[in-house]
């Protein structure tokens, strides 16, 4: 029982596409886990030049054009909540972009196993 050509010649061009789909999209991830593997290490940074502060030392905050005074212990509650949400970020993006690079190479071995069986 074969399948007709059209048929085939079909299901090839979905597969290809969801294959496409994909790869764009990994590419995505990967650039966003990039972007917070970088901003994860901006904010280890500055948590330890702030931990080698003194208690008394004020520290400033941007907020907009200004700056406002903010306790240290404030400053490193708020980078290590921070930096936690950011590693959890990076962790859903590294379990999608698995699924994703599954996918991909599912829809590529579906679209090898299809041209091997009908003998292109």
């Amino acid at each position: 029982m074969s399948i007709p050509n059209e048929a085939l010649q079909k299901l090839v061009q979905e597969i290809e596409t969801q294959a496409v789909t994909a790869q764009r999209e990994i590419n995505v991830v990967r650039a966003a886990v990039a972007s917070k593997q970088r901003d994860v290490r901006m904010l280890e940074l500055t948590s330890t030049e702030v931990k080698q502060l003194s208690n008394d030392t004020k520290v400033y905050e941007g907020v907009g054009k200004m700056f406002m005074f903010t306790p240290i212990d404030k400053v490193q509650t708020r980078l290590s909540s921070e930096t936690a949400e950011l590693k959890s970020d990076i962790s859903n993006l590294n379990k999608k972009l698995h699924y994703l690079e599954t996918t991909h190479k599912n829809s590529r071995e579906h679209i090898d196993q299809i041209f091997k069986s009908t003998g292109r």
